[in-house]
C-alpha cells in the first residue's frame, strides 16, 4: 500500500473518530496554522513503512493476556501497565480502535491486560510489584484506558477509571504534583505530567475531575520554570532538561493553557534541541521526544513544520531491522510504541493530543 492509498483507507476512521469525539465533546482546541504541512505531506512512504513494521514488531511480541514479551520473557517493563498502554495508544494512533481495524484485537488485548491491573484502590500496577514502574505506569495506563473508554463506553472501563481517577486526586501533594508513590508526599514534573495527561484524558471521555487538582497542577507545572524559560525536575532545583521543559510545556497545553510566557518560551527552549542542532539528547531519548512531539504538535506552524520531519527522519533512520529500537532503559517494545506515537502524531486520530 502506497502513502495515497493508506491516508485514503484510514480517512473514514479518522471522519468516523472525530464524529464520535464531537459527540462525547472530544473536540479538538487546535487550530492548524495556514502553511503547516500536511499528514500526506509529511507521512512519506519511508515513515509508512517504518510505522508498519514497528506495529508488525509489537504484535508479534504481545502475548496472549495483552502484555508484552521482553528479553527476559513475560517479566520487566515489557510486561508492566505503561508498555502495554503505550502500545495500545500506538495501534490507536494509527487509526484501529477498540475491537476494529486493522490492530482492533491487539487494542483488546492491551485494555484487557491493564483492566485487570486496576487494584481495589484505583492504583493500577502490578499487584506483585516485579515491575517497579510506580506512577509512572498508572499515568500512562489512565491515559489509555481513557482513549478506550471514550470509543467504547464500557461500564467496567468507567467504573475502573473513575477509582484510578479518585487515587490520582488523592495522591496529590500540597504542591499540585506527583511522585513516584500514590501518597500525597512529595513530587516531580515527570511524574506529575503523566498524570495530567490522563486526567485531561479522563475529563474528555466524561470523568470527573474536580477543578481544584487542575488549579493546582497548572501552579505546580509554572513552578517548575526556570528564568531562562527552560522547566526543572522540581521547583526551585534550577537544573533543566529538554525532557522537563517539553514536559512542562505540554503539561501546560493539556491543563488548557495554550498562550503565554511559559508557554512561548518554553517552546524556544525545546526547539534549540530539534534532533540535527546537537549531537545528541542523552538519557531517555524516547521519553523526552514524545512530550516534544506533542508540544511542537500543538504549537503549530513551523515549529511543527521544522519539528516533524526532523525527528521523523532520525526514528526511520535509527530504526532496527526487526522493527524495533535500540533499548532506552524500558525495552524495546517500549522503544517502539513510543516513536510509533511519534512518527503517527500527524494523523490526529487520538482526541488526547488534539487537546
Amino acid at each position: 500500500m502506497n502513502r495515497r492509498q493508506y491516508l485514503q483507507a484510514t480517512a473514514g476512521t479518522l471522519a468516523w473518530g472525530l464524529a464520535g469525539g464531537a459527540a462525547l465533546g472530544l473536540t479538538s482546541d487546535r487550530k492548524a496554522s495556514p502553511n503547516e504541512k500536511s499528514p500526506a505531506e509529511l507521512l512519506t512512504e519511508d515513515t509508512l513503512a517504518a510505522i508498519d513494521k514497528a506495529h508488525q514488531y509489537l504484535v508479534r511480541k504481545q502475548v496472549r493476556d495483552g502484555k508484552f514479551r521482553g528479553a527476559f520473557g513475560t517479566s520487566g517493563y515489557s510486561a508492566g501497565v505503561a508498555t502495554t498502554s503505550l502500545a495500545g495508544l500506538s495501534f490507536m494512533a494509527g487509526g484501529s480502535v477498540p475491537g476494529d481495524g486493522k490492530y482492533g484485537r491487539n487494542v483488546d488485548l492491551c485494555a484487557e491486560y491493564v483492566l485487570s491491573q486496576v487494584q481495589d484502590s484505583g492504583y493500577i500496577a502490578l499487584s506483585d510489584n516485579s515491575v517497579h514502574e510506580n506512577m509512572y505506569g498508572h499515568g500512562f495506563s489512565m491515559l489509555f484506558l481513557a482513549q478506550v473508554y471514550g470509543m467504547t463506553r464500557k461500564r467496567e472501563i468507567g467504573e475502573k477509571l473513575r477509582r484510578a481517577v479518585d487515587l490520582t486526586a488523592k495522591a496529590q501533594n500540597n504542591q499540585g504534583g506527583w511522585r513516584y508513590q500514590p501518597q500525597p508526599v512529595d513530587a516531580d514534573l515527570s511524574v506529575t505530567i503523566c498524570q495530567i495527561m490522563g486526567l485531561r484524558a479522563a475529563r474528555d471521555a466524561g470523568i470527573h475531575v474536580p477543578d481544584d487538582v487542575r488549579e493546582k497542577c497548572i501552579a505546580y507545572v509554572k513552578k517548575s520554570r526556570n528564568r531562562d524559560g527552560s522547566f526543572s525536575y522540581m521547583p526551585g532545583a534550577g537544573h533543566s532538561s529538554p525532557a522537563m521543559t517539553a514536559a512542562g510545556v505540554t503539561s501546560l497545553y493539556s491543563a488548557g493553557i495554550y498562550e503565554g510566557p511559559e508557554v512561548e518560551q518554553g517552546l524556544k527552549v525545546i526547539d534549540r534541541t530539534r534532533p540535527g542542532k546537537i549531537a545528541g539528547m542523552g538519557g531517555h531519548y524516547f521519553y523526552t521526544h514524545y512530550y516534544s512531539v506533542q508540544a511542537m504538535w500543538h504549537a503549530g506552524g513551523e515549529y511543527w513544520n521544522q519539528w516533524y520531519p526532523a525527528i521523523r527522519d532520525e526514528l526511520v533512520k535509527s530504526q532496527q531491522a526487526d522493527g524495533s529500537w535500540a533499548n532506552d532503559g524500558g525495552g524495546p517494545e517500549y522503544s517502539a510504541a513510543m516513536a510509533t506515537i511519534i512518527l503517527q502524531m500527524p494523523l490526529n486520530y487520538l482526541p488526547v493530543f488534539a487537546a
